[in-house]
Order: C-alpha cells, then structure tokens, then sequence
C-alpha cells in the first residue's frame, strides 16, 4: 500500500474520534497544538474554542433557567391573584357586593384602574347605575365581534366602546381587555381598563382571563332573579 492509499479521509478521522470520545483524554498534548479557524480570522486553539462553546451553551441554559423560573414566578401570582378573586365573591352576600368586590380585588391585586360590566337583561333591579342593558340596544353593537366570537379582546378600545363601557373616563382608557360573558343563565360583558398604554396587548393568554369570567358569572348568577 503506498503513502497516497494509506492516508485517512476526513470522514474516517470524524467516525474514529466519534467512536473514541476519550481519544484526546490520553493525548491531551495534542489539544494546543491543534488550530482551529476563527470568525475574526485569526487561529485559536481547539480548547480555547472548546471553552467558547461550552461558555456559550451555558449562557443558554442560563438564560432557559431563568425562563422557567420567571414563568413559575408568573403562574404563582396569577393563582394568588385568582384565589383572591374567588374569596371575595364568595363573600358577597348581594348583587352589589359581588360588583363591590369585583372593583377592589382587581384593582389592589389584578393592578387595573377601571372595572366595567354589563348584565345584558331588560331589566333589573339594582343600585349599579348602567349594570343591565337591554339585548336590543344599540350601546351593545360596539361588542358585536367579542360577543360573536365568545373570546376576549385585548388592546387599546375603541373610543365608542370606551364611552359605553367607561362613561366620563373613556379618554384615560389607554389600554383595556373586554370579557363576554355568555352563559346558559347569564349573558353580559366584563371590561378591565389601564391608564397604561400596551397594559393589555393583543396575544395575551385566553386561559385565565376565560377562567375569570368563569368565576365571576357563577357568582353573579346567584343574585340575578331568573327571568
């Protein structure tokens, strides 16, 4: 066999070093004065760029760590902030304490400013000023699309459904996320506004907000006399 048959291809050297992981272990010698290319154009050697690597890909399991740690830290006050929730509404006693505590827990733990619902029903009696709106009004229109789709809607609102919603401080309304609310005994809409441009942003998560409405729906059906 001469010398041009007995050279090694490039792919036999990757399967043997493949095949032998701990090759370099028992010739680390041959570490240093291995060079390697480099982007900036200069030769590095194959443990410098070892280190690179494995710097790099810790950089990355750092940043996936703390990733899940920010996502569980989420998860927690989202459930604290729905335990509350549900406290409060067991704890009213009458139409008026349900939207009473609907106001205060979703502005001391959801963090929101303006809090607006609408009990689509001919009639009603209650204190709440503009609680129940009649099926047919025209103040209902704006809502077409969220009460069709049965999905909530998250973004800055229009200036129309702000008024409806929000009367005398539609204009501070920078943000706002609307709810409906359409059960077999209920049927309504729950608006939760910011003073806070992008508070509430379009691709924001349907699951709690979904579970919200379930909540507070339960609890409002038990003080609404059937019709």
């Amino acid at each position: 066999m001469n010398k041009q048959q007995s050279l090694l291809t490039a792919q036999e050297v990757e399967l043997y070093l493949q095949q032998h992981p701990d090759f370099f272990n028992k010739h680390l010698h041959l570490l240093e004065q291995m060079h390697i290319p480099h982007p900036s154009g200069n030769a590095v050697s194959l443990v410098s760029k070892q280190l690179e690597i494995f710097r790099v890909k810790h950089h990355e399991q750092e940043n996936q760590l703390m990733t899940l740690i920010e996502i569980a830290r989420d998860n927690d006050i989202a459930c604290t902030r729905m335990h509350k929730l549900t406290l409060a509404l067991l704890d009213a006693s009458s139409l008026e304490d349900v939207i009473s505590h609907l106001n205060i827990v979703l502005s001391e733990y959801f963090l929101t400013d303006f809090v607006a619902l609408r009990i689509i029903k001919p009639t009603g009696n209650s204190t709440v000023g503009d609680l129940f709106i009649g099926s047919d009004s025209n103040s209902l229109k704006p809502f077409a699309s969220e009460l069709a789709s049965n999905q909530p809607s998250c973004g800055r609102p229009t200036l129309t459904q702000a008024k409806t919603l929000f009367g005398d401080s539609a204009l501070e309304v920078r943000s706002c996320v609307i709810i409906p609310l359409l059960f077999t005994e209920l049927e309504g809409i729950l608006a939760i506004g910011s003073r806070k441009e992008g508070r509430f942003q379009y691709g924001m998560g349907n699951m709690l907000l979904t579970q919200m409405s379930e909540i507070i729906a339960t609890r409002l059906i038990s003080f609404i006399p059937k019709s």
